[in-house]
């Protein structure tokens, strides 16, 4: 009997050891099936924090189809030379181009000769100059050429000069070079000073702050942002209208009226992946991913609020990724199965 139970003991004990073998051999035969098995992915950013979440969830995805990814080159309050870096191939991917906002930049690298512009990541992404809504309905104030009234400029001079106070835009990014057109095409250049010098983040703290205290305030945002949960659109803010459309040379064509008849002066854009050629040319499962993986406008604005609020380190980012992965878990496993058949 106790030679049968020996037995027994080394029989369970074989058993267990095969299916150990199997299940490791099987599961290096899978991880050899990844198709991004052996190939380093470098993604680039902006700099800008707001981002960053949409990247995470990104790359993500491409390490679930086997590829080793970088960590992001960074490129502080920049949009241009990211298109330059993904161009020359010392980037493989940006997560962060708005179409058609980004058109000079993706045209200036060589457009579809050199980068792709892949996928809708984010749909309906919005742009435009607000003022407070107490100094709206006090003044009758609706467009942004009404600054050149006399009784109204002064109101947005918060530094003294004479000329109303623009929180504007950063000279790296697309909305630089919009505002300063449109401020030459509704001549406001001298009654408007387009303060753009300093960090966007720290100066539309300072606004906020001023309009806490109860300021008149005059800004450029764009969403999905944090600020317009802060400052509310159509309850602690107002959205100006431009008198016409007015953009730089190159996208003289797009019209920027809405269908409800406003006219923000920003067309309604999309934010896409922007990847090298031959990447994407290498690379059929990772371009199969840019084009599915899509981000409801709302699910970021959230993200960026909870940011805002304090949750702001890179580790609190990478969180809030992998929670969203979670949440949409069938979602997300549906594009990673799609991608994979790219590979067939």
């Amino acid at each position: 009997m106790k030679h049968l139970v020996q037995c027994n003991r080394c029989l369970i004990g074989l058993i267990v050891l095969a299916v150990a073998l199997a299940f490791g051999t099987a599961k290096r035969v899978i991880c050899a099936e990844l198709p991004g098995k052996g190939v380093t992915v470098q993604p680039v950013d902006g700099g800008i924090p707001g981002e960053v979440f949409q990247l995470e969830i990104i790359v993500a995805g491409l390490k679930r189809l086997g590829y080793k990814v970088k960590p992001s080159i960074v490129l502080p309050l920049q949009a241009g030379t990211p298109h330059l870096l993904v161009a020359q191939g010392d980037a493989d991917f940006f997560p962060a181009h708005w179409d058609p906002l980004h058109k000079a930049f993706y045209e200036t690298v060589g457009g579809g000769k050199t980068v792709e512009r892949v996928g809708v990541l984010i749909e309906g992404c919005m742009q435009g100059y607000f003022i407070d809504k107490k100094t709206a309905d006090k003044y009758g104030i609706k467009r942004l050429d009404q600054l050149k009234d006399p009784a109204i400029t002064p109101l947005f001079d918060s530094d003294g000069n004479g000329k109303a106070d623009l929180t504007g835009c950063h000279p790296g990014w697309g909305c630089y070079r919009v505002i300063e057109h449109q401020l030459d095409a509704y001549a406001l250049r001298d009654v408007v000073t387009h303060h753009q010098e300093a960090d966007y983040f720290a100066m539309i703290e300072d606004t906020i702050s001023r309009f806490q205290a109860g300021e008149p305030i005059l800004y450029y945002t764009w969403t999905p942002l944090w600020v317009s949960g802060v400052l509310v659109p159509g309850k602690d803010v107002v959205w100006l209208n431009v008198p016409f459309t007015a953009l730089p040379g190159e996208r003289t064509e797009t019209n920027t009226t809405l269908p409800d008849g406003r006219n923000p002066g920003f067309a309604v854009n999309k934010a896409r992946i922007l990847a090298n050629k031959k990447f994407l040319e290498a690379n059929p499962v990772a371009r199969r991913l840019f084009e599915l993986i899509k981000i409801p406008i709302n699910d970021v604005s959230a993200q960026n609020d909870r940011m805002h609020n304090g949750e702001n380190k890179p580790k609190d980012i990478l969180r809030h990724a992998r929670e969203w992965i979670v949440q949409n878990k069938v979602k997300f496993d549906s594009w990673i199965e799609e991608a994979l058949k790219a590979a067939q």
